[in-house]
């Protein structure tokens, strides 16, 4: 997934949550993702929880991850 698909799930911008990165289109920092999935909490969890975050977004989010991950591994 290139950085253009990145940008598409989530952005930074200095006036919103101080320039964290968040989900494209809300408030809510992708590190609230990962601290939900550090505690045990599913994705349906977390998207309950923060309503502007669409599951597509979690899922591609954590697509990208694992692609970077892997073609840093091989």
């Amino acid at each position: 997934m290139s950085n253009e698909r990145l940008s598409a799930i989530i952005s930074t911008d200095p006036d919103v949550q101080g320039g964290a990165p968040v989900f494209r289109g809300t408030r809510v920092p992708v590190q609230s993702l990962f601290d939900h999935l550090e505690a045990g909490e599913s994705i349906d969890d977390f998207v309950a929880g923060f309503l502007t975050v669409k599951r597509e977004q979690v899922i591609a989010l954590l697509e990208f991850c694992r692609a970077d991950t892997l073609t840093a591994a091989a």
